[in-house]
């Protein structure tokens, strides 16, 4: 079968991932590249656009999209209008009003849209899915995450804190993995209850950290999130805990190798008589070495093209839903303190 054809709009660091990705696959290549700035490639394979009509109006079968945050809604509803299959990196938009336009787009296309919330191909997290979709742990009662990075000497003059380029701060880059992750795990719904945003340390248009508290629409499942830039030492904790004990995905593997190791932790409730729990239940880790999330989101969206089965991760529900979250924490500016 003849490989699919890809071209990839934005050449920064996801877009080189997604490229060596592609190129590795065994059912696509990369035919062509756009940038706004005009980076060089050895392979004279890849044709190099000079804008990304060009590459729209190239033979390319799908595109990549991973430019600057407040281009990626119009990105993505020109490559579906163009009748191209689009895979668009996270945050998918600015806003939920964005997204609407696109899903709208997506509709009339009849194309494969497809988002990168790539934390849900990590063997840690597809394990722990499956604990909780067997049901031994019970009702799901309470989530709490933690996703931290250090930032860098130069941060406060990375493009993720324009707003004229990301259209939000930390909560917006990185804290919506964990967003996604709330919705995979309990199947639903959150509205958010309360938020905080803080300027602690970077000096930048927008926060350096969030606080959330989410409840689900459907019952009483209370999640919170602490999505920060100034967690010197870098984290990623998402603990779910159940009527029969609880799941700890401790540590995610990345190109840095900065949040390992990634462990899965289940320990299961016990109480030394009716009326004294011991707290100290046994536990079992897994460690994982392996990262192929990018191979296998890649596979989902290539079998999708190809018929071969649906989406089921990052559609353009899931990233709708994520972005009425946000919508709401950035409507409540009067709760930024900094």
């Amino acid at each position: 079968m003849e490989k699919l054809k890809i071209g990839i709009a934005g050449y920064g660091k996801m877009g080189q991932i997604r490229e060596k990705t592609i190129q590795e696959s065994k059912e696509a290549r990369v035919t062509g590249i756009y940038d706004v700035e005009n980076h060089e490639h050895s392979d004279n394979k890849r044709k190099l656009c000079n804008s990304y009509q060009e590459l729209l109006d190239s033979d390319v079968d799908a595109v990549v999209i991973s430019v600057y945050v407040n281009a990626a809604a119009e990105y993505a509803i020109k490559a579906l209008n163009a009748g191209k299959h689009v895979f668009c990196e996270k945050p998918p938009c600015i806003n939920s009003r964005e997204m609407q336009k696109v899903i709208e787009a997506e509709k009339a296309s009849k194309k494969v849209l497809k988002y990168g919330f790539n934390h849900r191909f990590h063997y840690s997290v597809m394990e722990a899915k499956k604990l909780v979709d067997d049901g031994g742990m019970g009702k799901l009662l309470w989530m709490r995450g933690i996703y931290g990075k250090a930032g860098s000497i130069d941060f406060h003059q990375n493009w993720r804190n324009y707003k004229n380029y990301s259209g939000g701060g930390i909560l917006l880059d990185q804290g919506v993995h964990m967003l996604d992750l709330f919705r995979y795990f309990y199947a639903g719904e959150f509205e958010c209850l309360s938020s905080c945003l803080t300027k602690s340390y970077w000096k930048t248009e927008f926060e350096d950290n969030a606080f959330l508290i989410l409840k689900s629409k459907n019952d009483n499942v209370v999640a919170t999130l602490h999505s920060t830039a100034n967690q010197w030492k870098h984290k990623f904790l998402l603990e779910l805990t159940f009527e029969h004990g609880y799941i700890n995905l401790d540590g995610i593997l990345s190109s840095t190798r900065s949040y390992v190791p990634e462990t899965l932790i289940v320990g299961r409730r016990e109480f030394e008589d009716i009326t004294f729990a011991m707290g100290k239940p046994k536990e079992t880790t897994t460690f994982f070495e392996n990262d192929k999330s990018w191979e296998l989101e890649l596979d989902e969206f290539v079998g999708a093209i190809r018929g071969v089965s649906p989406i089921l991760n990052g559609t353009s529900n899931d990233a709708l839903e994520i972005m009425k979250i946000t919508d709401k924490v950035y409507s409540n500016l009067e709760n930024c303190i900094g």
